[in-house]
C-alpha cells in the first residue's frame, strides 16, 4: 500500500495556469507561485462577484479518534466524484498548520487518492499565508511592548494585554512566559502567552474580512489590552493596522490548487475548530459560489465545533446559505465512541459500534435544528467488515436519512459516485431553510447556554467568576451582539474528552472568555482546552526527512 506521499509524488499534476482555464478564471487573474500554485487577484472577483450562487454543500464529521475521520478526504474526494459525474463542482478547504502536521495528527490534504497537491508544499510552507497571520500577529505585539519601553502614552496595563504572541508550532513550553528580563533597555517585564497561528485572531480576521479595507478596518479593531483606568485600547490606538495589513497583502488572496484528478480546490486560511472558528476564508466560498454549480466546502472537527461555528458565525456574518451537509462518520470512530481503547479500533466489534452510534445519532440531530438535510458518508477503512458496514447502513435507514459508502481513498473520485448521487438527490430536492439557533440580540450568556443545551446536550452551564466578570465587561462594551465561539475538547460532546458517545447529565464550564472585536465573536474557553497544543512522545516530525535529490519521505 501506498502512502498519502507515494501517492501524490506519483501524481501527474496540471499546471496551475489549466487548472485555473477549468475553473472560469483567466491567466491575468493569477499570481504563479510556481507552476502548480496560485493566488487568485481581487479581480476575478470583480469580473464574477455578480453572478448567481451555486449550492453550498458542508463535509462536516462526527467526534473523531485522535488520529481524525477523513473529513477533509471525504470532501476531495466528493469532488472529484462530482466531476466523474459531470458536474462543475468546486472545493473550498482550509489550509494545514504546521502544528498537527509535526504532531500526531498530520496534514490536511485529504488522505489516499482524495488529496490535493502538491501535497509537500500545501502541508508544509504553501504560499506562505501562515508566516504573514504569524508575522502581522507578532509585529502587533512588538508594537504593543515597545509603546510600554517607549513611556506608555496610552497608560496600557501590563497585567491588563489580552493580545499574545503565535507560533505555528506545537510548542507547550511557550504556553506561559515571562518576557522583557535583563534590565530597563530589554523592555518591560510582564507575563505574556503563545497560541498557535490558527488560534491567532489575525488568523479568523483574515477568514472573515470581505477585502484588503476590510481587512485593515478589523485590524484596527482588534483589543489588545486595558489601561490603567480599565478602559479598552485598540490596535488602532498603536497605529499598528496599517503595517499589519501591509504583511497580509498577498496573503489575503485565495490560493488555487487540484486534487490529484484535477478538480480545482481553493484553499485559504486555517482556523482550528477546537479553539478557534474552524472555516476557511468567506472569500474562497464565496469565489467557489461564483465560479462553479456546487461548492464543497468543510469545516473542522465534528459538527458540535466546526458546523456550528460554520453556521452560527461564518453564514450569520457572511450571508451564505447552506443546501446539504454532508456528516462523515467511520466505524472506527463510532468504536471509540463505544468505548473501544485506540489499539483495538481494527477488531470487529458490532456491541460497542451499537453503543457508540448515538454519537452520530446526536449529530444528525443537530444539522437539523439549523434546517439542513444531511447526508451521511460511512468512509470505509480496509479493517471495517462487512457486518459493521451494514449496521451502520440499516441504523441510518431506520432514522430516515440518506447514507452512502464513501471509498474515495482507495478509489478516488470513482469511490465517491454513490455519495456524490445521494448529495445531488438532496440539492433537487431543495428542502434546505437554514437558520443560525441564536439571534444576534440574545445575550451572551443565553448564547452559550443555548449552544451547550442545544447542541451539546448539557444540563446547563457553570461560568466561573473572571468569566463571567469578562462577559459582562464585554457586554458593557457593546458587544453583547456578537456570536459566541467555544473553544472545546473536539473528542467529546462535552468539554470533558473522556465522556464518549452522548453523554448526559454534564454541565459546561466556561473558564474564561475574550472579546475578539476584529474578527467579531466573542471567545469563551472550556474544561482543558489548550490554545497551544503539544507535541506527543513520538512526533510525526521524528519520520519525515528529504533526500540529496529534495524527495521528502515520511509525510504521512
Amino acid at each position: 500500500m501506498m502512502t498519502d506521499i507515494e501517492i501524490a509524488q506519483s501524481c501527474q499534476m496540471e499546471p496551475i495556469t489549466a487548472i485555473a482555464a477549468k475553473a472560469g478564471l483567466q491567466e491575468d487573474e493569477l499570481e504563479l507561485y510556481g507552476r502548480y500554485k496560485a493566488k487568485i487577484s481581487a479581480a476575478a472577483w470583480e469580473r464574477v462577484k455578480d453572478r448567481p450562487d451555486g449550492k453550498l454543500v458542508l463535509v462536516t464529521a462526527i467526534n473523531p479518534t485522535p488520529a481524525g475521520e477523513g473529513k477533509t478526504t471525504t470532501t476531495v474526494g466528493l469532488g472529484q466524484a462530482m466531476a466523474k459525474l459531470g458536474k462543475n463542482a468546486m472545493i473550498a478547504l482550509r489550509e494545514p498548520s504546521l502544528g498537527p502536521v509535526f504532531g500526531i495528527k498530520g496534514g490536511a490534504a485529504g488522505g489516499g487518492w482524495a488529496q490535493v497537491v502538491p501535497m509537500e508544499d500545501i502541508n508544509l510552507h504553501f504560499t506562505g499565508d501562515m508566516h504573514a497571520i504569524t508575522a502581522a500577529n507578532n509585529l502587533l505585539c512588538a508594537m504593543l511592548d515597545n509603546h510600554l519601553q517607549q513611556g506608555n502614552a496610552l497608560g496600557i496595563d501590563p497585567r491588563r494585554v489580552i493580545f499574545t504572541r503565535v507560533l505555528d508550532m506545537n510548542d507547550r513550553a511557550l504556553r506561559n512566559i515571562t518576557i522583557g528580563l535583563g534590565g530597563k533597555v530589554n523592555g518591560v517585564p510582564r507575563e505574556d502567552h503563545f497560541m498557535i497561528t490558527v488560534a491567532s485572531e489575525i488568523m479568523a480576521i483574515l477568514c472573515l474580512a470581505s477585502d484588503l479595507d476590510d481587512l485593515k478596518k478589523r485590524f484596527g479593531d482588534i483589543l489588545v489590552a486595558y489601561n490603567y483606568a480599565g478602559e479598552p485600547v485598540y490596535a488602532r490606538d498603536l497605529k499598528a493596522e496599517g503595517a499589519m495589513t501591509a504583511l497580509m497583502k498577498d496573503a489575503i488572496k485565495p490560493n488555487l490548487v487540484q486534487t490529484l484528478e484535477g478538480t480545482p480546490c481553493l484553499m485559504h486560511g486555517g482556523p482550528f475548530a477546537n479553539i478557534a472558528h474552524g472555516c476557511n476564508s468567506v472569500q474562497a466560498t464565496r469565489m467557489a459560489l461564483k465560479l462553479s454549480d456546487i461548492a464543497i466546502t468543510e469545516a473542522g472537527f465534528g459538527a458540535d465545533l466546526g458546523a456550528e461555528k460554520f453556521l452560527d458565525i461564518k453564514c450569520r456574518k457572511a450571508g451564505l446559505n447552506p443546501s446539504c451537509v454532508v456528516l462523515v462518520a467511520t466505524v472506527r470512530a463510532l468504536k471509540y465512541n463505544g468505548g473501544v481503547p485506540k489499539a483495538e479500533l481494527n477488531a470487529q466489534n458490532l456491541a460497542a459500534l451499537e453503543k457508540g452510534i448515538v454519537n452520530l445519532d446526536a449529530h444528525i440531530e443537530n444539522i437539523a435544528k439549523f434546517g439542513l438535510p444531511v447526508v451521511v458518508a460511512i468512509n470505509a477503512f480496509p479493517t471495517d467488515t462487512e457486518e459493521e458496514m451494514a449496521f451502520i447502513r440499516k441504523h441510518c435507514e431506520e432514522k430516515g436519512v440518506r447514507v452512502a459508502l464513501s471509498e474515495v481513498f482507495a478509489k478516488g473520485g470513482e469511490g465517491g459516485k454513490a455519495l456524490a448521487e445521494e448529495v445531488l438527490a438532496v440539492l433537487d430536492e431543495d428542502k434546505a431553510n437554514f437558520a443560525p439557533i441564536y439571534p444576534d440580540e440574545m445575550s451572551l450568556e443565553e448564547k452559550i447556554e443555548t449552544i451547550a443545551k442545544t447542541i451539546y446536550g448539557a444540563d446547563g452551564v457553570n461560568i466561573l467568576p473572571a468569566a463571567a466578570k469578562e462577559l459582562a465587561n464585554i457586554a458593557a462594551m457593546g458587544y453583547a451582539n456578537l456570536p459566541v465561539c467555544m473553544a472545546k475538547t473536539q473528542y467529546s460532546l462535552s468539554d470533558d474528552a473522556s465522556l464518549l458517545g452522548r453523554p448526559t447529565g454534564f454541565t459546561i464550564t466556561v473558564r474564561s472568555a475574550r472579546l475578539a472585536a476584529g474578527a467579531g465573536f466573542v471567545v469563551c474557553e472550556t474544561g482543558a482546552i489548550m490554545t497551544m497544543p503539544g507535541l506527543p512522545k513520538v512526533p510525526a516530525a521524528e519520520k519525515i526527512d528529504i533526500d540529496a535529490s529534495g524527495k521528502i519521505t515520511g509525510l504521512f
